[in-house]
């Protein structure tokens, strides 16, 4: 029998890390789902003690995921380690990952400790971990940078306090992957009770790395757990990629010698929603999840494929999921064929009026459009007016005049606190209108620092998908936005940004 590689997913907590991908609880709920689905081992589902957000969010899952590990993250003190615990009272299998770091840098200018204090702080924390919960994962933050003399007592230590998942950070992306998987084997093979620990990797993606480290860690080191998020979603350049460390162990099982537990047919549907739910577009080149990653351009290659397709794939796309991605609905469908189909995509709606809502939202979107994606099933259901998210501002009905030599005009009626308003403005272009007379009237005064537009599907019908990054007092947040009109997905989208401005909620930095 093969070994089992353990897939550890972060995105519910180090991927909402990037820049305005924070997630709602509803949002974590859906993707939490969808990673369970995916038969992910263990789902780190967020950093309880840094908000009160997140803690009722890492509730919520551990109440509702049956089948896979709910874990939070917790800074090495007993404040943060006694929020996780209570937060994942209802899991039916919990795990507690607590960390402190360990490099010569981190700890003298960030900690301000000397390395005996953050020796006896990690021995105390994993120790009184242990007693609260029985899966107790450690992190040395900054491990890959730490002194390997010090990094060998400080985890020897905590494995003899309990710890059972010894984690192994590249937390800054510095690694190459020979170095870091002898580093990793170097550790495991000078620590005496390295046996009693499962040892694991997390790599950023600061040089472009993250996968080949994460899998020489594997390989070499000895490693039997990846951390890994959806779409390589990150802080900075991201982490390793779920879809890319799968797809590399089940390809070249004759090389890993290892079984993944994933089930990759549900990798694509994991890969839309995370990307619709915090507006980071795949790239089409992306390996496994982008548009192209299945296509030939190529004559030579496109004969070649119909002639066997082993000769330039390596792996079928249906067994990721690109497959049957269409739904066949429209207006004459029922309610219990659209309440199926948002089953299998892992959206559960709160009660029978939010499915009334959406399956009307459909309705109202059958008679616009011949061919319903499975992609405007998830856009649908992630508008604020689906899930009733009690949200300052709302959009009512935009209309916009552009005509060629005259300067574009737009009149928008929206709601704020639950009032109707209406404001317009000219602008540079009708989208530059469109969100000026918002503007005009909220006067948030926040700085765009992204725009961007993507088609949900491949025709000219397709909904677009629009992402507006808003930056104001050194907050960030992205707002998306969907609909056959591009204008108005772009008002949608910036409406959907100053919402989230208005939740003053931060969190506390975490390890990455």
């Amino acid at each position: 029998m093969a070994d089992k590689l353990i897939i550890f997913d972060t995105t519910l907590r180090d991927g909402e890390q990037s820049p305005g991908a924070s997630m709602t609880k509803e949002e974590k709920l859906r993707i939490a789902r969808q990673l369970e689905r995916l038969k992910v081992d263990v789902i780190e589902a967020g950093f309880a003690a840094s908000s009160n957000g997140d803690f009722e969010a890492v509730q919520a899952i551990a109440t509702v995921i049956r089948q896979s590990t709910i874990c939070s993250l917790s800074r090495a003190n007993d404040r943060d380690i006694s929020r996780a615990a209570e937060a994942l009272k209802g899991a039916q299998r919990a795990r507690i990952h607590t960390f402190i770091a360990t490099s010569p840098l981190h700890m003298e200018k960030k900690l301000r400790m000397s390395p005996e204090q953050v020796l006896e702080q990690a021995k105390q924390s994993v120790r009184f971990a242990r007693n609260l919960c029985a899966d107790i994962e450690f992190s040395p933050e900054d491990g890959y940078r730490s002194e390997p003399d010090f990094l060998c007592r400080v985890l020897e230590t905590v494995i003899a306090e309990g710890a059972t998942t010894i984690n192994v950070p590249d937390t800054v992306g510095y690694a190459v992957p020979e170095l870091y998987g002898l580093f990793i084997k170097n550790l495991r093979e000078r620590i005496p009770n390295s046996d009693k620990a499962i040892w694991s990797v997390h790599c950023h993606n600061d040089l472009g790395m993250a996968v080949a480290n994460s899998l020489a860690g594997v390989k070499i080191g000895g490693a039997r757990q990846v951390e890994c998020t959806i779409n390589g979603l990150g802080e900075r350049a991201g982490n390793c990629s779920l879809e890319e460390v799968v797809m590399a162990v089940r390809t070249r099982r004759d090389y890993f010698g290892l079984e993944v537990g994933i089930d990759t047919h549900h990798i694509v549907a994991a890969s839309r929603m995370v990307s619709q739910t915090t507006g980071f577009v795949v790239q089409p080149n992306k390996a496994v999840v982008g548009a192209n990653a299945f296509a030939h351009a190529s004559g030579i290659h496109q004969d070649g494929v119909l002639k066997a397709r082993d000769t330039y794939e390596i792996m079928r796309a249906e067994d990721v999921g690109w497959s049957a991605n269409k739904i066949v609905l429209g207006k004459l469908s029922g309610r219990n064929a659209f309440k199926q189909r948002l089953q299998e995509l892992g959206v559960a709606l709160d009660s029978e009026a939010d499915v009334n809502t959406a399956f009307a939202k459909f309705k109202e979107l059958a008679d616009r459009k011949s061919e319903i994606f499975d992609e405007d099933i998830l856009a649908l259901v992630s508008d604020e007016s689906v899930t009733h998210e009690k949200e300052q501002y709302g959009f009512v009905s935009l209309s916009q005049h552009s005509e060629t030599g005259e300067r574009p005009h737009a009149m928008i009626v929206f709601t704020d606190a639950g009032r109707e308003v209406r404001s317009e403005s000219d602008g540079n272009g009708p989208v530059d209108a469109s969100l000026k007379a918002i503007e005009s009237h909220v006067k948030s005064g926040a700085e765009m620092v992204l725009y961007s537009v993507n088609a949900i599907s491949g025709s000219t019908e397709s909904q677009g998908e629009v992402t507006v990054r808003l930056q104001n007092s050194g907050r960030v947040v992205n707002g998306v936005g969907a609909d056959p009109d591009i204008v108005v997905a772009s008002a949608k989208a910036y409406l959907s940004a100053l919402n989230k401005l208005q939740n003053k909620s931060d969190r506390v930095a975490a390890q990455g």
